[in-house]
């Protein structure tokens, strides 16, 4: 698609296209949404997969054998369990009874 193409199907200046494709602007989400939909792309926003995952607890997690990994479930579903059991309706916080 050349530029002029592109500036009349996006309603964006052929200069303006012209200075983006140079590198010498960077366009607004807005422009670069408006491009994006003339050429029948669109932008999405989205979450780096894996960003704030902490990694190492798989790491030690697939190095188990799928006993240990077993063994490792039922200990933490015990504890789940222990967790909820202890938390009554009612409880605050800071230890004081809303009842």
């Amino acid at each position: 698609m050349t530029q002029r193409a592109l500036a009349d199907a996006s309603g964006v200046p052929q200069s303006s296209i012209a200075r983006i494709e140079r590198g010498t602007t960077d366009p607004r989400v807005d422009t670069l949404r408006r491009l994006l939909r003339a050429t029948g792309s669109e932008l999405e926003i989205a979450p780096r997969l894996g960003e704030g995952v902490d990694r190492s607890l798989i790491h030690v997690t697939l190095a188990l054998t799928p006993d240990e990994r077993g063994r490792s479930a039922v200990r933490a579903g015990r504890n789940l369990a222990t967790l909820v059991g202890q938390a009554r309706p009612g409880d605050r916080d800071d230890g004081t009874d809303r009842s």
